[in-house]
């Protein structure tokens, strides 16, 4: 048996389900270095991208993400990220910078079925990609959930044309993979290994549709401690309300007592006076009656 194949040689019949996935990484990864559909200088004039620059990057395209999704021509999108890029004193191209996702995406999907740890070593930028998934996950949740239920027939997680169009060429390659098996082989085989990469694509689905369930009980359960922290809060104004209004009950009834309490004392000292005065008449009508 021979060693390890050469990525070119994509019709090598031994291993072939398992070097798939290196196969069209290594694929991006030549079309990143060598960036044939954009200036052709651009890759040797300037250095790999650093773990840095890569995380401005992904950050710059996390905050257009959802523009990305809505528009079908993303040309002037990656304008707009190239600038932002020579902005921060990145100097990379529009063809760069959709190269660069178009490389970053396919690892990320080729990180879907590995284990966590080996993961994290082989692409230290999964945690960016899931967070940009998730939150498409999210937001096409809400969307269902204020336009009914029309979306489940849809696809599980929302893909951009860019995304698109990369999951085309791979098909592509893979059909064309398989013409030039067919060559060497017979149309069996050939329609095994369709069907094994017809069962990856599922896999993956599959795993989307499981990330999708789990942020919808994620959700459903912020949403209730959000309503029961709501009505704990309501209760506990409604209880100030109240005690606010009894002491305002109170207050007046003692207002009233000492009001009421202040008009018997101003007659009790009226009915002193009145005696008083009326007691002096008398005696000044005696006095006068004596003399």
């Amino acid at each position: 048996m021979e060693g390890h194949p050469h990525h070119h040689q994509l019709h090598h019949h031994h291993h072939y389900h398992h070097q798939h996935l290196q196969q069209q990484y290594q694929y991006h990864h030549q079309q990143q270095k060598q960036p044939t559909r954009s200036v052709s200088d651009d890759g040797d004039r300037f250095p790999q991208w650093s773990l840095q620059e890569t995380k401005e990057f992904l950050m710059i395209r996390a905050e257009l993400d959802r523009s990305f999704l809505e528009t079908k021509r993303n040309k002037l999108l990656w304008e707009v990220i190239s600038t932002r890029m020579r902005e921060m004193g990145y100097n990379r191209s529009a063809e760069q910078c959709k190269c660069k996702w178009k490389n970053i995406f396919t690892r990320y999907k080729g990180c879907e079925t590995m284990e966590e740890e080996a993961m994290r070593q082989q692409f230290p930028f999964y945690n960016e990609l899931q967070s940009i998934f998730l939150a498409r996950t999210q937001s096409k949740m809400l969307s269902e959930a204020e336009g009914g239920e029309t979306g489940l027939k849809r696809k599980a997680v929302q893909l951009s044309s860019d995304e698109e169009e990369d999951i085309k060429e791979e098909k592509e390659l893979e059909k064309s993979s398989v013409r030039k098996k067919k060559q060497r082989k017979s149309s069996g085989a050939a329609g095994s290994t369709s069907g094994n990469n017809t069962y990856s694509i599922k896999e993956i689905l599959e795993d989307f549709m499981k990330q999708q369930t789990e942020m919808e009980m994620q959700w459903r359960e912020e949403f209730e401690a959000r309503e029961n922290e709501r009505r704990s809060k309501e209760m506990e104004w409604r209880e100030k309300m109240e005690a606010l209004e009894n002491e305002r009950l109170l207050m007046d009834r003692r207002w009233y007592e000492r009001e009421e309490q202040r008009r018997i004392r101003e007659e009790a000292r009226a009915e002193k006076r009145d005696a008083l005065v009326t007691a002096l008449l008398n005696k000044v009508r005696r006095e006068d009656h004596h003399m």
